[in-house]
């Protein structure tokens, strides 16, 4: 066979197998409203970045007529390309092959392009669309989610991983976007749960709809399983775009920097923030007051929204936000937003991304259901990952911080490098209402006039503990600042901190308490 004909022959085989699970296959894919595995990767990289891997892939099954039966690239797809001309590697479940049914092969493609991930430094990018393990391959499709779970955890810290959930991922597939560091979703199409409404019905007796129990929203509102929700798949795809400008591509790198630019002037730090401090403020309008451009790129937004975090740029340079939300249950830590943001801190550590902490909160969110939820052993979680992170981390304190809100929040206790606070600040060990009523009890029953005596030991109170200028007196606070000077604080805080070096007792890891 001459060269000319063996090329044709190359193209043709090429051809057949990029058409996936063929032409019915495809309109029936589309009739769901999804693209194609290969539609969703060309229109996620830059232009012509694309280049596949183990395209000409099949299982090698033999039992239950598995020998007869072709699944070209055996229902995934991966390869590498660029994103604004950063690399990544990447893989798509293709559910035009078999439901996009994992088996051996299948699996073997995705721990193959794990490990290039790994190797060469890269993010990893997975976009999962399967209707589960290949059953006709038994124990192997186990094994192959076993090798793809212990990978993530491998990458986990050193490459960053990101999972696009864009229809099915039931049983077991879950846990490898569990392990990830940002899982994205779209409305109406994606769907994660452990067992099926089929399974609930028969064992609970029970129904309910595929939506109702793992949809986008559920684990965007509900579960905090999801860190991004969108209505359509081109916005979930410009959603990865920008998050991939903000992070770097592995530990041993920092984000790229941009051109630094001024907040927008629409956004006045000296009037957002109402000087009662029982009056709600929205503190992403903060964030915009301080970080370049006002580009505030939020995390988890729908879910344990008593606490923000996200990424912006401080004078160029990526930033961790971090900051208690006054307009959603005053911005107190529960056991949700205790988990939100120790995950959020433990990533941004491990990619060298310095946190900025804004405060105000009147503490733990009382009552038995937190009790016996855990709020403990969550708002533990908090306390660990501020101290164990290393990073560049910078604190301001808006308003109230009492408690042990106040401690975790990246107190200097927490070894915060630089605390600030505003002058308006209150820091005690309860709301001033609170401790007058317990330390003057006597003197406001006995008084003729309590409620005049109890307004009196409240502001007597303030004056002498409830105010920044008593912890600035212990040290614990670098600075009492006016609001207006904030981010020339925070961006000289990050710039000095840039080489900050920090030791830690030598230790195989610690154990948080998950």
């Amino acid at each position: 066979m001459s060269l000319k004909r063996k090329t044709l022959e190359l193209l043709r085989r090429r051809e057949q197998a990029q058409q996936g699970g063929g032409e019915k296959a495809i309109e029936k894919q589309q009739k769901m409203g999804k693209m194609t595995a290969r539609e969703r990767i060309l229109a996620l990289l830059d232009k012509e970045s694309f280049h596949e891997y183990d395209l000409f892939v099949e299982h090698d099954s033999r039992e239950f007529d598995m020998a007869d039966k072709v699944f070209h690239g055996d229902g995934v797809i991966i390869g590498t390309g660029t994103i604004f001309g950063a690399p990544i590697c990447i893989f798509a479940q293709d559910f035009t092959v078999a439901g996009g049914s994992l088996g051996f092969m299948h699996a073997r493609k995705i721990t193959k392009i794990m490990d290039h991930a790994l190797k060469l430094r890269v993010p990893l990018i997975g976009i999962n669309d399967s209707g589960g393990a290949r059953i006709q391959e038994g124990v192997n499709s186990l094994a192959g989610y076993g090798e793809i779970f212990y990978r993530n955890t491998l990458n986990s810290g050193v490459i960053p991983q990101i999972s696009v959930i864009l229809g099915p991922c039931a049983g077991g597939a879950v846990y490898s976007p569990a392990l990830t560091d940002f899982v994205f979703v779209v409305d109406g199409i994606s769907k994660m749960f452990i067992t099926g409404p089929e399974v609930i019905k028969t064992v609970l007796g029970e129904e309910i709809s595929m939506e109702d129990l793992g949809g986008a929203r559920v684990h965007s509102e509900i579960t905090g399983n999801a860190h991004f929700f969108a209505n359509s798949e081109m916005e979930c795809f410009e959603q990865i775009k920008k998050l991939v400008t903000f992070i770097p591509w592995n530990n041993s790198r920092k984000a790229l920097a941009f051109k630094p630019k001024e907040p927008k002037s629409i956004y006045n730090i000296e009037k957002i923030v109402p000087g009662d401090p029982k009056l709600p403020y929205d503190v992403r309008n903060v964030i915009r007051a301080i970080v370049d451009d006002s580009d505030f790129f939020e995390i988890q937004e729908h879910w344990a929204q008593n606490v923000v975090i996200g990424f912006a740029r401080i004078n160029g340079d990526t930033t961790g936000f971090v900051c208690n939300q006054p307009i959603y249950l005053a911005g107190v830590l529960d056991v949700d937003s205790s988990d939100k943001a120790a995950r959020f801190i433990r990533f941004c550590d491990s990619f060298n991304i310095p946190i900025v902490t804004l405060v105000d909160l009147p503490g733990y969110l009382p009552g038995v259901d937190q009790e016996h939820a855990g709020v403990i052993r969550h708002g533990a979680k908090l306390l660990y990952a501020y101290s164990e992170a290393t990073v560049p981390k910078v604190t301001l304190i808006i308003r109230k911080a009492y408690g042990g809100g106040y401690i975790a929040m990246g107190s200097r206790h927490l070894r915060a490098d630089f605390v600030f606070a505003w002058p308006g600040a209150e820091i005690a060990v309860m709301g001033p209402e609170g401790a007058a009523n317990i330390i003057f009890r006597k003197e406001i029953m006995e008084a003729e006039d309590s409620d005049k005596m109890r307004k009196q030991k409240v502001k007597e109170y303030k004056e002498k503990f409830a105010n920044p200028y008593v912890a600035a007196a212990k040290g614990y606070i670098d600075s009492v600042i006016e609001p207006k000077e904030t981010r020339k604080l925070l961006v000289h805080a990050i710039e000095v901190s840039k080489e900050k070096s920090s030791s830690i007792p030598k230790k195989k890891h610690g154990i948080p308490p998950f």
